[in-house]
């Protein structure tokens, strides 16, 4: 019984000494594949780094593929854009000068009507009775003239006779010159009789397009009323109002003070349709400081009437036009922390930023006021990804006239697919010579 527990010491040892030599043989064995799969970049790194045996130098450093385009000389307009508001040249609301009621309407809502042309009438009857009572009284006061002149006439042949007086001369003299006063006093009578009947005849006062009727015929109508008749809009020619940031002013000044005619264009809330054109006519007298702009007033012919009183436009005021000036597509600017600058290319294919100073746009065009000249090749597509020094390889992508290499062989997109159809069809010459001028 007491030999069993002797023999089973050696047995249990001998598999705990297996088990440790195994786990140290997993453990080196883990260790040694870590270090291998740790070393494959670093060697691919090298490989690159070195240009590898296989590719020599250069191969690792693909140029990326870019859009570029040189910067020209050309002329520039300057603009300045603004939110206008449609004005009426003038706007008048018709109303009746006499009280009455309105017999007719002679108008259409929304006609075009010229000034003095006739829109409604008011019943004259009443105005027709006040003037012959008028008419009626000056008569009576003229006849009464008349023989007071007689009378004077008269007395002073008696006078002349020593048979009357002269007090009493004197007496019809004032006589005749007081019954004069009063026949004046008809005479306006009738002239304002006749006046008040001119009114029932209600006329257009200016030019321009009628709205819509505030009152109907039979109504009793008054020269109190609030609403008048109908509202007249002079249309042709026509005005916008617009502002501008008062800081944009002193060139606009300028151009004024020199007696220069600045042109105007307005168009549509999306700023795509052009609706007419016209030409700046004043500014206004002081700035707004609550919003620091300024208004100006420019006048339209809107002969065709595509302004309309109220309308909502953009416009754009021709300033100035620069001559000669270097322009680069707005594409073409970076923004940095240390500014706006450009990537030019140079004659090696490398790029290299180039800080620029930028002056006026004009939709897609930039005036480079210095840090690039004309005919400089700048980038102007796929900039986001170059570094100072970087290899590229200029894609054109349309007919702009961009010297540059053509991607070949599958690469590039739909420009590697043209490069192969030139091919086909013969004129791969001009393409290789198209790639040594964008190298060069």
């Amino acid at each position: 019984m007491s030999a069993e527990p002797l023999n089973t010491q050696p047995t249990t040892a001998k598999p705990r000494r297996s088990w440790l030599w195994l786990l140290a043989a997993a453990i080196i064995l883990a260790g040694g594949v870590y270090l291998i799969y740790n070393a494959k970049p670093q060697a691919s790194t090298q490989a690159n780094a070195g240009g590898g045996k296989r590719g020599g130098p250069g191969q690792g450093n693909k140029p990326m593929p870019v859009q570029a385009k040189p910067a020209r000389s050309g002329d520039l307009n300057v603009y300045l854009n603004g939110l206008g508001t449609v004005t009426p040249s003038s706007t008048v609301t018709v109303h009746s000068r006499v009280d009455g009621p309105l017999l007719a309407l002679h108008f259409q809502e929304g006609q075009v009507v010229k000034a003095g042309a006739l829109l409604a009438e008011i019943d004259p009857a009443t105005f027709r009775i006040q003037l012959a009572q008028a008419q009626g009284q000056l008569a009576k006061d003229q006849a009464l003239l008349a023989n007071a002149k007689q009378d004077l006439a008269r007395y002073q042949t008696l006078l002349a006779q020593d048979s009357i007086s002269k007090q009493q001369v004197d007496t019809q003299a004032a006589l005749v010159r007081q019954t004069e006063g009063t026949v004046q006093a008809d005479q306006a009578t009738v002239d304002a009789a006749r006046l008040q009947l001119s009114y029932t005849r209600i006329v257009a006062p200016v030019s321009g397009r009628l709205g819509l009727r505030q009152v109907d015929p039979g109504n009793l109508i008054h020269a109190s009323d609030t609403n008048g008749l109908v509202l007249i809009n002079e249309v042709t020619p026509i005005a916008v109002l617009f502002t501008i940031p008062q800081d944009k002013l002193p060139p606009v000044l300028k151009q004024l003070n020199d007696g220069q005619t600045l042109a105007i264009d307005a168009y549509d809330r999306a700023q795509t349709t052009k609706l007419a054109s016209g030409k700046l006519l004043t500014v206004d007298n002081q700035i707004d400081t609550t919003t620091g702009t300024v208004k100006l007033k420019a006048v339209f012919p809107n002969e065709d009437g595509t302004l309309f009183p109220n309308q909502f436009v953009n416009v754009r005021l021709l300033v100035e036009t620069l001559h000669n000036a270097t322009i680069l597509p707005t594409a073409a600017v970076q923004r940095g922390a240390q500014g706006t600058f450009v990537f030019v290319v140079g004659a090696d294919t490398s790029v290299s930023a180039q800080p620029v100073t930028l002056g006026p746009v004009d939709g897609d065009n930039v005036v480079i006021q210095s840090g690039v000249k004309p005919g400089d090749v700048v980038v102007i597509d796929g900039a986001d990804k170059l570094k100072e020094g970087g290899k590229v390889e200029v894609v054109a992508a349309n007919a702009s006239g961009v010297a540059g290499k053509r991607p070949h062989g599958g690469k590039g997109g739909a420009n590697a697919s043209g490069a192969q159809h030139r091919h086909k069809n013969g004129s791969d010459g001009s393409g290789a010579g198209s790639d040594k001028g964008a190298n060069s």
